[in-house]
C-alpha cells in the first residue's frame, strides 16, 4: 500500500509538473508574441496544442500568428479549432480573419457563410458592408481575370524578395538573401533574416540581370525595404525598422516599430538619410510612392486617425520640400482591415494591397481611379493572374510598356515571398470616348469655349474642360457607367443631362443644345423659339391640354405677363398624313384650345388670334408621296407663336 501511495503521489508530481511546465511556456510563448516574435511562439503554442492543452486565447494567438505571416492554409486550421471550441464571446475580427483564410485554401461557400455571420455582428463595419454589396464579387474577379502574362522575375532567392522601384533602368528590391556572415541575425517575427535593398539592370523589356547590394550607407542591420525616388533619381525614400545613426528607437511598449526615411544622392552616394517629420516612436509608417509630378507623397501607418489596422494616407511636398498635413484618402479606399503598398501612376490610377475588400484570399492587389476632385472611383480587384489565394501586394506598372512588377508568397514560388514579372495584356477598365458638339438651339450655332462638367451618378466630380473653337468636346469613361454632363455659358441656360455609356469599348455620341437665357425678339419672330418649344403635343386625335403643353404655355404666359403689349399669332401645323380635311381641322381645334388655355389663365383675348394650317404649311419636303423618316415628320408637326405687336 505504501509503495501504491508513493507511485500515486510521484504521478500527481509528474502530472502536475507537466501542466505548470505547459502553462509556463504558454506565458513564455505570449511574451513572444506580444513582442511580435511570431515564429517563435508558432513552435511553443503548436507543441502545447499537440500535447492537448488548448484553450481560447492561445488558439487566438496561434491563428493569429500564422494569419500575420501570411500563412493562411496554417491560420485556417487553428481558427477552425477555436470556432470549434467556442464562438460566444468571439471579437467580429476573428470572423473576418477566419473566412479570409478559408478563402485561401478554397473553401468559399464556407468562407461566405463565416462573413454572413460577421456582417451580423459587426454591421457599422467597411468590409462587411462591401460583402454585402458585393456578394458576387468572384464573378467580377473572374471577368478581371486573364489580362496577364505572369512570370518569375528571375531575380528571386530561397529567401523572402518583394516591393520593387524602378530607378534609371534598374529595379530596386528588399531581399533577405544576405547570409554573409555568422553573426548574421533573423529577425524573430518572420525567421527570416533581415532585408537590405537590393538592384538589378534592366533590359528594354524590363527583364533584371544581376543583382548586387544597392548601397551600403542605406543598408543597416535592420530591415529596409519598399524605396521609391523621385523623378531627378536625386532623392529617395524607404522604409526602415525605427534606426538611425546607430540608435534604435522604440515605443511605449519597448518594441521597435517601422518609419519612412528620406536620403539624397550626392557625388554618387546616398546622404543626410532623415526620418520624415510625421514618423514617430509609437506609430508605424511604411510603403512611400510619390505621384508622377512628384508633389504627393502617398504611404501606409496606423497613426491616428487611421480606419483600420493600416490605412492609406497622403501628404503634400510643398516647393521648399517640406510636408503638409497627411490626409487619410478615406473609406472609400481604406478599410477596418489592412491596406498597404500604394502605388501612383500617370493616368491617375491607385493601385494598393488589401485584405479589406472582397478578394481571393490574404492580401489581393486593388485599383481605383482618382478623380479631379480628388475622390475616388469604385474599387476594383485586379484579377485572379496576379492575385491568390495567398499574398499579393506591392504592384508597380509602367503604362507605357503596359509591364511591372508585384510580389506574392503564392505556391510555386522560390522563397518565402517572390517577385514576379507580368504584362498586362489587356486593360482592366473598359473605356469610352464620350463626345459631341455644344450648339444653340433656335440657331444652331456652334458654341465654342462652353464649359462641360462630367459627374458620375452620384455627382462626385470626375473631370471639367472647355468645348473648342468648333464647339466640340470629349472625355474618357469607362464603359457601362452612368454619367451626368453640365453643360455652361454665359447668356446660356445650364443644361444637365445623364447618359449610361455602353458595356463595350468604342465612342458615345451626345450633342447639347443650349437655351439662350436672354432671347431678343421682334416682331414676326417666333416666341416659341425662345423656350425651344418645338411643338405643343396634345393626346392623340384629341385637342385638350396636356401636362407637359401646359408647362410649355406658362413660360407663353409669362413674356405675355411682362409684356402687356404683346400679340401673337398662334399657329397649329400637322405633317402630312392623314386627309387634308382632317388635319385642318385637327389643326384648328389645338390652335384654338391653345388660345383658350391663355384667356383662361388671364390673357385678353384682343392679343391672341391664330389658325390651324394642317399641312398646308409644310418645313420639308415630306408630302404625301415622299418616304420620310418619322423625325422629319415630327419636324412638321409643329407650333408657332409668331410675335404680331409689341
Amino acid at each position: 500500500m505504501k509503495n501504491i501511495i508513493l507511485l500515486y503521489i510521484t504521478l500527481i508530481s509528474v502530472f502536475s509538473f507537466n501542466i505548470y511546465s505547459q502553462k509556463a511556456r504558454v506565458v513564455s510563448a505570449d511574451e513572444k508574441y506580444d513582442n511580435y516574435a511570431y515564429v517563435d511562439a508558432i513552435k511553443t503554442y503548436e507543441r502545447v496544442a499537440e500535447k492537448g492543452y488548448k484553450s481560447a486565447d492561445m488558439l487566438k494567438k496561434l491563428g493569429n500568428a500564422y494569419y500575420f505571416n501570411a500563412e493562411l492554409d496554417k491560420a485556417a486550421k487553428w481558427y477552425g479549432e477555436l470556432f470549434a471550441m467556442d464562438t460566444t464571446n468571439l471579437e467580429p475580427e476573428y470572423y473576418y480573419r477566419y473566412a479570409q483564410s478559408l478563402r485561401s485554401i478554397g473553401e468559399n461557400v464556407k468562407a461566405n457563410e463565416i462573413l454572413e455571420q460577421f456582417n451580423q455582428k459587426s454591421a457599422n463595419d467597411i468590409r462587411g458592408k462591401l460583402f454585402k454589396k458585393n456578394t458576387n464579387y468572384l464573378e467580377a474577379i473572374k471577368a478581371n481575370s486573364g489580362r496577364y502574362q505572369v512570370e518569375d522575375a528571375g531575380i528571386n532567392s530561397k529567401y523572402s524578395d518583394y516591393g520593387t522601384a524602378i530607378y534609371i533602368n534598374k529595379i530596386v528590391f528588399a531581399s533577405a538573401r544576405d547570409t554573409g556572415s555568422l553573426g548574421q541575425r533573423k529577425d524573430a517575427w518572420t525567421n527570416q533574416y533581415f532585408t537590405n535593398l537590393y538592384t538589378a539592370d534592366l533590359t528594354d523589356n524590363m527583364t533584371p540581370s544581376a543583382t548586387k547590394k544597392f548601397n551600403k550607407s542605406i543598408n543597416s542591420k535592420f530591415h529596409e525595404s519598399t524605396p521609391t525616388f523621385t523623378n531627378d533619381g536625386k532623392t529617395m525614400y524607404f522604409t526602415r525598422n525605427n534606426y538611425l545613426d546607430g540608435k534604435k528607437g522604440k515605443d511605449g511598449n519597448n518594441i521597435t516599430l517601422i518609419k519612412i526615411y528620406k536620403a539624397s544622392l550626392e557625388n554618387d552616394k546616398w546622404v543626410n538619410i532623415t526620418e520624415l517629420p510625421f514618423d514617430s516612436d509609437n506609430y508605424s509608417t511604411a510603403h512611400p510612392s510619390l505621384s508622377p509630378d512628384g508633389k504627393t507623397f502617398y504611404f501606409s501607418s496606423d497613426m491616428p486617425g487611421t480606419i483600420g489596422q493600416s490605412d492609406l494616407f497622403k501628404v503634400k511636398i510643398n516647393d521648399d520640400g517640406s510636408f503638409g498635413t497627411p490626409e487619410n484618402l478615406g473609406n472609400t479606399i481604406n478599410t477596418e482591415g489592412r491596406e498597404t503598398f500604394p502605388f501612383v501612376n500617370d493616368e491617375n490610377e491607385l493601385y494598393f494591397t488589401s485584405d479589406g475588400h472582397p478578394g481571393l484570399g490574404g492580401l489581393d492587389i486593388f485599383v481605383s481611379k482618382m478623380n479631379k476632385d480628388n475622390t475616388f472611383s469604385e474599387v476594383q480587384n485586379v484579377g485572379a493572374d496576379v492575385n491568390s489565394p495567398k499574398d499579393d501586394f506591392a504592384y508597380l506598372i509602367d503604362t507605357k510598356s503596359r509591364r511591372g512588377f508585384f510580389s506574392s508568397n503564392r505556391d510555386g514560388g522560390q522563397g518565402y515571398d517572390d517577385i514576379y514579372k507580368f504584362l498586362e495584356t489587356k486593360r482592366l477598365i473598359c473605356e469610352q470616348e464620350l463626345y459631341g458638339e455644344i450648339t444653340d438651339t433656335t440657331t444652331k450655332e456652334l458654341l465654342p469655349n462652353t464649359k462641360i462638367t462630367l459627374y458620375d451618378s452620384q455627382f462626385n466630380l470626375i473631370n471639367t474642360t472647355n468645348s473648342d473653337d468648333k464647339g466640340n468636346y470629349s472625355f474618357t469613361v469607362e464603359c457601362g457607367k452612368t454619367y451626368n454632363i453640365r453643360a455652361e455659358k454665359p447668356e446660356y441656360t445650364t443644361k444637365e443631362q445623364k447618359i449610361t455609356i455602353a458595356a463595350e469599348k468604342g465612342k458615345t455620341y451626345l450633342p447639347i443644345a443650349l437655351e439662350k437665357s436672354k432671347c431678343k425678339v421682334t416682331v414676326g419672330d417666333d416666341l416659341g423659339k425662345c423656350f425651344g418649344i418645338k411643338m405643343i403635343y396634345f393626346d392623340f386625335d384629341k385637342s385638350d391640354i396636356r401636362e407637359e403643353a401646359a408647362i410649355d404655355l406658362e413660360k407663353i404666359l409669362d413674356v405675355l405677363s411682362q409684356y402687356p403689349s404683346m400679340k401673337l399669332d398662334i399657329r397649329s401645323h400637322t405633317d402630312s398624313r392623314g386627309t387634308f380635311q382632317y388635319n385642318e381641322a385637327l389643326s384648328d381645334r389645338r390652335a384654338k384650345a391653345t388660345i383658350n388655355w391663355l384667356i383662361k389663365n388671364g390673357v385678353d383675348s384682343n392679343r391672341l388670334i391664330g389658325k390651324g394650317y394642317g399641312e398646308t404649311q409644310l418645313a420639308n419636303k415630306c408630302t404625301d408621296d415622299v418616304e420620310c423618316t418619322e423625325d422629319e415628320h415630327q419636324f412638321n408637326r409643329r407650333s408657332e407663336f409668331i410675335i404680331t405687336a409689341l
